[in-house]
């Protein structure tokens, strides 16, 4: 098959070991700067082009979206979805998985547990704010924060004003979400493959930071889901229309809470758990590919 993997790191270590695992099986594969791709509108005729190139005879797509480019790249992965291209992540659940509101919003209806959140930008209601929310301490997030930052911890009623005092002066949208004491510092990153969970590990804050990301100085083990865990991740995997991404969710005395559905998971969580992520993607491909080159032979 021919795969190409939509990332702007070919060095980057995720990029690297999906080749890896393509190459293994006997794949061709081009690592595809997206934000270096253009595409053309024509009627009956979608193309994606490259370095003076139109890209043909694809495969499938395994897009590595940056956060910051979330726009641009789902464009390109819609192209390539008019192509009738199987990708692994599709451009509408990339781009709502990277709304956190819209994120909030759909795992709620879902009746997935998170913890409680108030969505604000222009209100000056803080006190109602902090009371739907249970009161301090308060997680108070910028909408568009990644990898742990804009993330704040107000342990007062008073400190959680001021933070979204500022927050309102800079005109900033921004989510307020319970504490919850019980794992705060700690978390738990799932990875989901095609309807299943392929690994799991726990990450713990290195100090008396409440934030457990691995780019927060976080350390990590692999752990084992119960039951109750897993049906949660698998059904938030579900409501994000993600069949590939990363579940982050904690520990709370009622119960697992999904806090991230994370559209595009780094692989550091092989060296942890030692599984092999990469590989179950490509099988992943591998099945999806095949089964719609098949549909399109016979619809010709």
């Amino acid at each position: 098959m021919n795969i190409i993997i939509l990332s702007k790191g070919p060095g980057n270590y995720s990029t690297k070991r999906l080749v890896e695992a393509a190459e293994a099986k006997g794949h061709s594969v081009r690592v595809i700067n997206y934000a270096k791709c253009y595409v053309t509108a024509e009627s009956g005729k979608p193309i994606v082009n490259y370095n003076g190139e139109s890209i043909t005879d694809v495969d499938a797509i395994i897009p590595r979206i940056s956060s910051n480019l979330t726009t641009y790249g789902s464009s390109i992965v819609r192209q390539f979805e008019m192509q009738n291209v199987f990708t692994t992540t599709s451009s509408i659940a990339l781009s709502r998985s990277r709304d956190k509101l819209r994120s909030v919003q759909i795992l709620a209806k879902w009746g997935v547990g998170i913890p409680k959140t108030v969505f604000a930008r222009e209100t000056s209601d803080f006190d109602d704010v902090l009371e739907q929310v249970g009161g301090a301490p308060v997680i108070i997030k910028v909408a568009r924060g990644t990898h742990g930052n804009g993330v704040v911890l107000a342990e007062t009623k008073k400190a959680g004003m001021a933070v979204m005092q500022a927050f309102y002066v800079e005109g900033v949208s921004f989510l307020v979400q319970e504490f919850i004491a019980e794992s705060a510092g700690e978390d738990i990153r799932a990875v989901v493959v095609n309807g299943q969970v392929v690994a799991s590990m726990v990450r713990k804050s290195s100090d008396d930071d409440f934030r457990s990301n691995l780019h927060q100085g976080a350390t990590a083990k692999s752990v084992k889901l119960t039951e109750e865990e897993k049906k949660m991740v698998l059904k938030a995997a579900k409501a994000m229309g993600l069949s590939f991404c990363g579940v982050d969710l904690m520990r709370s005395a009622r119960g697992p809470l999904i806090l991230e559905v994370n559209a595009s998971p780094g692989f550091g969580i092989e060296s942890v758990t030692g599984r092999k992520v990469a590989e179950k993607v490509i099988e992943y491909v591998e099945q999806n590919a095949k089964a719609r080159r098949k549909k399109d032979k016979v619809g010709a």
